[in-house]
C-alpha cells in the first residue's frame, strides 16, 4: 500500500452521479476506486478520468455480498492505498403498489439500498477508525424522509440508510471519522430522465433539473469540512422543486 495515495471508494459508480464524484474527487488528486457489478460498463468513466490526467481502477462487486464487499476493501488498501473518502450510492427506485409487490422484489431492494450499505460502510469504518479519520457519505433521497405512495420497498431502504448514517455519525464522530446523508431531491440530468420524461428533462434550461457535477460538488465539501462544523444531513434540490 501506497501511504502518500489518498483513495476514494464510490460504491455505485453509475454514468451521472456517481461517475460524477468519482471524476470530482480524482481531480483533487484522489485515486477514484469505483465498483459497479459489471466491469465493461465502467470503463467510459474509468476512461475520462484517465484522460483528464487522473488515476482510477475499476471493480466489479457485488456489494450485496459480504465476501466481496471484504475481498474488495483488502485489495484497495493492499495493492493501492488508504481509502480516505468512501460513497455509497447505490439506488434501487422501483416503484409498485403495496398490492402488488412481491417478497422477493421488496428484499431485492432493501439488500441493494440499504443492506450493501452497511456492509460497505462497515468495512471501511473499520479502517478508518485505526487510522483515525475518514469520510463516510450516503446518497439518500426524500424516500428516507417520507414514503410515497407506490414506493414502499424503496422508502423502507432509504429510510434505513438513514437511519444507519445517522447512528454511524453518533458513533463515529467522535473517533474523528466524518458520516453524512446527502438527500438528494429531483430529478437528475441522466439520460433515463432524458429519454422516458422529456417534458421534465425540458426543465434543463432553467436549472430545474439536478446538474451531477454540482452533486459531485456537494460531496466535496461535506468531505473537506473542518470537524468543528460538520454537517451531518445535506438537502439538494433545484430551485423550482416542491418540498
Amino acid at each position: 500500500m501506497n501511504e502518500n495515495k489518498k483513495v476514494a471508494l464510490v460504491i455505485g459508480a453509475g454514468d451521472a452521479t456517481g461517475g460524477a464524484i468519482a471524476r470530482r474527487f480524482a481531480r483533487e488528486g484522489y485515486v477514484a476506486c469505483v465498483t459497479r457489478r459489471s466491469l465493461d460498463k465502467l470503463q467510459p468513466l474509468l476512461d475520462d478520468i484517465r484522460d483528464e490526467g487522473g488515476e482510477a481502477y475499476g471493480f466489479a462487486s457485488d456489494a450485496r455480498r459480504e465476501e466481496q464487499v471484504a475481498e474488495l476493501v483488502e485489495g484497495i488498501e493492499r495493492d493501492i492505498g488508504p481509502i480516505e473518502v468512501m460513497v455509497f450510492n447505490i439506488g434501487a427506485n422501483v416503484p409498485c403498489s403495496i398490492l402488488e409487490e412481491t417478497a422477493r422484489k421488496y428484499f431485492k431492494i432493501w439488500e441493494m439500498a440499504c443492506f450493501s450499505g452497511f456492509l460497505t460502510s462497515q468495512a471501511v469504518a473499520k479502517r478508518m477508525v485505526g487510522r483515525g479519520r475518514g469520510t463516510i457519505l450516503f446518497t439518500g433521497a426524500t424516500a428516507g424522509l417520507r414514503g410515497a405512495a407506490g414506493f414502499a420497498a424503496f422508502a423502507g431502504a432509504k429510510h434505513g440508510i438513514r437511519a444507519l448514517a445517522q447512528s454511524m455519525a453518533r458513533e463515529l464522530g467522535p473517533l474523528n471519522v466524518h458520516v453524512a446523508h446527502v438527500v438528494v431531491d429531483g430529478a437528475i440530468d441522466t439520460a433515463f430522465i432524458r429519454d422516458n420524461f422529456p417534458e421534465r428533462y425540458a426543465l434543463k434550461d432553467q436549472d430545474g433539473i439536478l446538474d451531477p457535477q454540482h452533486i459531485a460538488d456537494s460531496y466535496w465539501y461535506l468531505h473537506s469540512q473542518p470537524r468543528d462544523a460538520w454537517t451531518f444531513e445535506l438537502d439538494l434540490r433545484p430551485w423550482m422543486e416542491r418540498w
